[in-house]
């Protein structure tokens, strides 16, 4: 088929918009010293940018990532976010001002900014999106035809089969030829125009069902080509397309890490993961993304989610203190029908109202994100388990964690790395004191942890 050659406009002026700025250097994982990522899923941006300035900045998170921008079907539902019909930012989340506006309140808090980003296809059906644009599925004036998009109009249906995976259409959507240089060009139009708003990084939403030649190209257009990339690419054991092709590009989310801990927190031993990471065969820390759960997943069971309670919380005090991978904290809302959109359309007045699960806000998670901070870079040291359900393990001299998943109390004592003196138990604001020779004595109730760290003397 013949394709288009020339960009829009619009697009056109976003690509060249930021020529003479001077890209940052590369980062294969977040850059700096924070790497938490708050996930504020389906939030409104004004609700977002209220929550750097009030929780995301003075917990140490470094990164908040919030859904797609761009303009997309009508509909209550969460999913129509992921159904793009423009590159305006008009989704029912905020508008241009409202993003521009998040993005400069959180860096004001130290927090920067992750965007959700749509880009293997298009939508399913036609209608008027949710900025007054007309679309067919696959028509989008101004922007898409036919042309553009791939010759295979059937459903992905066959993991096993490349072509198949990278040119169909994923449950139904209109596939976008990323092969095309037309494509290429207008995809990454729509992300430079989101450098030019102050965006830090992109996750890549159906990464996997985009070659990762292609992925290489449209990186390579922007105008800031290093700047952070996460890929969605699910690891399928035999499958075509595997996670590990796509690391030149960035980071990749490792998924095996969720499923493989709600297996070891619900049916197996704390104990088998005084190796998690690379000992299970997983992609390299420096490249992988991690979390227990995300908006997928803990929708469709795969992983634990905040229904798992206790668990739930203490699957994320281990990701947080464990130094694999970039973590994810994923922040959504209640829900029975895993369809539902977010309760009053996406604006959160207040934490635990109105069905708003905050996730990021839960004390004994957020208070790791600072213990992360401090330990970074530490290896594990003074591994203890007792071959059950209970663990603990030091930072170096940085930093000490144990976690009881048991049914019972334990108490014992640990011994350490830490410099003597007294710390605060930023678990439960209790304090703690190691002795000389690095050791302390606690009970833990059962599915409790506790956390120290050097520099929180106090609570």
């Amino acid at each position: 088929m013949a394709r288009r050659t020339t960009l829009p406009a619009a697009l056109l002026l976003a690509a060249v918009a930021m020529v003479g700025m001077n890209p940052t250097s590369a980062q294969a994982s977040p850059p700096g010293t924070k790497d938490v990522t708050a996930v504020l899923f389906e939030w409104k941006y004004d609700s977002v940018a209220k929550e750097c300035t009030g929780t995301l900045g003075p917990a140490g998170y470094g990164y908040v990532q919030v859904s797609p921008p761009a303009e997309h079907i009508q509909g209550s539902q969460w999913w129509t976010s992921y159904q793009p019909v423009s590159y305006k930012i008009a989704g029912r989340l905020g508008d241009r001002t409202a993003f521009r506006n998040m993005v400069s309140t959180c860096h004001a808090a130290g927090v920067k900014v992750v965007v959700d980003t749509v880009i293997n296809h298009m939508s399913a059906g036609s209608g008027t999106g949710t900025g007054g644009s007309s679309y067919t599925k696959y028509t989008y004036p101004g922007l898409y035809s036919s042309p553009d998009f791939d010759d295979c109009t059937s459903q992905v249906g066959n993991y096993a089969d490349r072509w198949n995976v990278q040119h169909c259409e994923l449950v139904g959507l209109a596939d976008l030829d990323t092969g095309e240089s037309y494509v290429r060009g207008a995809i990454a139009g729509y992300m430079n125009d989101l450098l030019t708003l102050g965006v830090d990084g992109f996750r890549i939403d159906a990464a996997k069902h985009i070659d990762t030649a292609d992925l290489a190209n449209i990186k390579s257009r922007l105008t800031n080509p290093s700047v952070y990339w996460k890929q969605e690419v699910i690891y399928g054991a035999g499958e075509a397309v595997q996670p590990t092709e796509y690391t030149g590009n960035g980071d990749v989310q490792e998924f095996r890490y969720a499923y493989d801990l709600k297996r070891v927190f619900n049916n197996e031993n704390l104990a088998y993961l005084k190796n998690y990471g690379e000992g299970w065969g997983y992609l390299s820390s420096s490249v992988a993304g991690v979390f227990v759960d995300n908006h997928d997943t803990e929708r469709n069971g795969s992983t634990l989610n905040y229904k798992d309670g206790a668990t739930y919380t203490m699957a994320n005090v281990f990701m947080l203190a464990w130094p694999y991978g970039a973590p994810d904290i994923d922040s959504g809302y209640e829900w029975s029908d895993a369809d539902a959109g977010p309760p009053n359309g996406g604006t959160v007045n207040a934490c635990w109202q109105d069905g708003w699960k905050c996730q990021h806000k839960w004390p004994e998670i957020m208070r790791m994100v600072a213990f992360r901070n401090a330990t970074r870079g530490q290896a594990v040291t003074n591994w203890w388990d007792n071959g059950g359900d209970a663990i603990a393990f030091g930072r170096g001299s940085k930093g000490y964690v144990a976690i009881n998943h048991e049914s019972g109390s334990l108490s014992r004592t640990y011994q350490t790395s830490l410099p003597a003196g007294t710390y605060c138990n930023v678990q439960n604001n209790t304090t703690v004191t190691v002795n000389s020779s690095g050791q302390f004595t606690a009970t833990l109730g059962a599915n409790t942890a506790l956390a120290l760290y050097a520099g929180k003397s106090s609570c």
